[in-house]
């Protein structure tokens, strides 16, 4: 019986000691590894794990957008900074500052009474608390200097518009606080189209700083990238601002004596396509985008389409030509009043002049013949007409830099009836945008080729890549176009001539469809669009005002009184060389 217990005994002591080894044996194998991790990440990897240590105190300097100019050198818009003070309220110490010394301190470099600074410290709702937004630099210094560790401030960016409403449409609007579908901030015109260039930067050098954001510095740190903030590419516009002035401000003089809707004029060179000016009403200013309404900022003259009415009459019979349908000396009977289908078509002044006669091609722009105008259009087969006016731009965006822009309204000639094809020859069967006219009617005077229209200055590189030179017309039949335009202007009454220079041009009347696309309004859209010298064109105007009230609402009336006073400007501000009395 002894032995059992002392052999029992002996058994359990032989299973402790084996237990107690294995113990022994497992955390001595736990140091082991745990000495091996440490030498691993203290001495082998000692790399990423102070890369990660200094990315908790690394800040990379503030990114500003680069500034756009006009063609000048204008500044149209740019980043400017601002500084956000705040409080922390687990920072208040009142051995060092009770919070009535906080708000007397702050409150002659804040603006603000000390009564009201004193309110916002007293919160006890939030660990941080805003004591004001948007002070100036020197507002900032002011309050560094008094080294308040409970008082932070954040340093933020907002994008500035010098010239205000100049050129609003073109320019748009950048916000950088909201974030847009795209993961961006949100922005228009060419804030938008130009975004990469913009906010292209150089490679950032990060710079290490404490919790409270000063700088740390050592042998490696950029004195320069510590004070200096990372900046975008600038871009240069096409615009001119003198020349966008006079255009704005002589739209919103037309636009408040006729209380029409909304109008716009674009002035291009049409040798390259340069807009010089694109004055869009309603204005709006995009300092304050946020307060404007959303008929302000749309730019509707690449957006909305309507019928050209007679400015289209230079098109068609610019198309004939092309085909070879007629010639500069061809001549049409003019009935003044005729039936197509069902429709009747008549002349504006058939109530009073009754039928023409026969009439030659300047004759139908002086008097604005629609009824010759569909003989001409009849001329052409519905697929020759519309593959020529596919060629001058109808139907497509013309590509502009700008976005938002519309294809405009032309069908396939495969649903054209007859009335269609006769009522397009005067500018009713088609709807087009401004933009669209602009570059059409460029072709002719650059001598058959349109050019891409854009808002953006590009060097040659880019230029190349990004504007298109098309063959529209061959060059006799467009200079032909272009003097015809001309003749038409010297030998009528049109407001547009001038002393000096010779002008090709046409203005146009439309009724104004309703907006459910079912007849139309009691409303006009009136226009002038043309070109001078017409002998070498350098500038390209086109004015178009919609619904105008008062008085005779025509082209002659309200849109060429403008076209002339712009023209005048402009030819004074380029110094355009005079082809008259030569």
């Amino acid at each position: 019986m002894r032995e059992d217990l002392y052999t029992k005994k002996e058994r359990q002591i032989k299973n402790c000691n084996r237990n107690m080894g294995c113990v022994q044996m497992f955390l001595g194998l736990l140091a082991i590894c745990l000495i091996g991790w440490l030498f691993i990440i203290q001495i082998l990897d000692v790399k990423h794990y102070r890369a990660r240590a200094k990315r908790q105190y690394r800040h990379s300097t503030t990114v500003m957008r680069g500034d756009i100019y006009d063609r000048n050198g204008i500044k149209l818009a740019t980043d400017t900074v601002y500084y956000d003070v705040y409080a922390r309220p687990q920072d208040f110490n009142d051995k060092v500052h009770t919070k009535e010394e906080l708000a007397t301190m702050l409150a002659p470099i804040l603006n603000m009474q000390p009564a009201v600074i004193l309110k916002k410290l007293q919160q006890q709702t939030s660990s941080v608390i805003l004591l004001k937004k948007g002070i100036s630099r020197e507002q900032h210094d002011a309050i560094a200097k008094l080294n308040l560790i409970e008082i932070p401030m954040d340093k933020k960016t907002t994008r500035v518009y010098p010239q205000e409403c100049l050129a609003s449409h073109v320019l748009g609007y950048y916000n950088g606080d909201a974030i847009g579908p795209d993961g961006e901030g949100i922005s228009a015109g060419v804030e938008y189209t130009a975004r990469e260039t913009l906010e292209k930067t150089p490679p950032q050098k990060s710079l290490e700083k404490t919790p409270a954001g000063n700088v740390i510095y050592n042998f490696s740190t950029d004195p320069l990238a510590a004070v200096e903030p990372v900046k975008g590419q600038d871009v240069y516009l096409t615009i001119d601002t003198a020349i966008q002035h006079i255009c704005e401000r002589e739209l919103y003089k037309a636009i408040a004596k006729h209380h029409a809707k909304r109008g716009a004029i674009i002035v291009m060179n049409p040798r390259n396509g340069e807009i010089l000016a694109y004055a869009v009403y309603p204005f709006y200013n995009p300092n304050n985008y946020k307060n404007a309404s959303m008929i302000q900022m749309k730019n509707w003259t690449l957006t909305d389409i309507f019928p050209p009415g007679s400015t289209f009459k230079i098109i068609t019979v610019a198309s004939a030509l092309a085909l070879g349908k007629i010639n500069r000396n061809t001549v049409i009977y003019d009935p003044g009043k005729m039936k197509i289908d069902r429709w009747t078509i008549e002349n504006h002044d058939y109530k009073t002049k009754g039928a023409p006669g026969n009439i030659s091609i300047v004759q139908l722009f002086e008097h604005s013949s629609n009824c010759a105008s569909v003989k001409i259009a009849m001329m052409m087969s519905a697929s020759e007409f519309y593959h020529i006016l596919k060629k001058f731009g109808f139907g497509s965006k013309t590509g502009i830099d700008l976005p938002g822009e519309s294809v405009g309204l032309l069908n396939r000639p495969s649903t054209w009836n007859k009335s269609d094809k006769a009522t397009m020859g005067y500018g009713y069967g088609t709807s087009v945008t401004a933009i669209q006219m602009v570059s059409a009617v460029s072709a002719i005077a650059n001598n058959g080729v349109r050019v891409t229209p854009h808002v953006i200055k590009y060097n040659q590189e880019e230029y190349e890549k990004k504007i298109h030179h098309i063959r529209v017309m061959p060059e006799t039949q467009a200079k032909t176009v272009a003097d015809l335009l001309r003749q038409s202007v010297e030998l009528g009454h049109y407001p547009v001539k001038m002393n000096d220079y010779y002008v090709a041009a046409k203005t146009g009347t439309s009724r104004k469809p309703r907006e459910d696309g079912i007849g139309y309004t009691g409303n006009y859209y009136t226009s002038t669009i043309g070109f001078l010298p017409a002998t070498n064109p350098q500038v390209l105007i086109y004015v178009v005002v919609d619904s105008a009230k008062g008085g005779e609402v025509w082209g002659s009336t309200i849109a060429a009184p403008i076209f002339y006073s712009v023209e005048t400007q402009i030819a004074s501000i380029l110094n355009l060389i005079p082809d008259k009395h030569k």
